[in-house]
């Protein structure tokens, strides 16, 4: 898959940067990519988390859990 786009003025400055020890525009904009993705579904998972964590029934659920797991638990 080839992927063309027009950088804007800030985007070509990070570029330079990015490339001035000679690493290539299409190395740096795969790792910029796999960066940012990697960012998303940190995000998204700490969504998540903090929706489960603020949710009644899935509090209660998980002390139920916690509560019939004490009993199993070695002394």
């Amino acid at each position: 898959m080839t992927i063309t786009f027009r950088p804007d003025d800030d985007t070509r400055l990070a570029l330079e940067e990015l490339t001035a020890d000679g690493t290539p525009v299409s190395r740096v904009v795969r790792d910029a990519l796999v960066e940012a993705a990697a960012r998303h579904v940190k995000v998204r998972l700490r969504t998540e988390a903090q929706t489960l964590a603020a949710d009644p029934d899935d509090c209660a659920e998980a002390a139920q859990v916690l509560r019939d797991m004490e009993s199993l638990r070695a002394w």
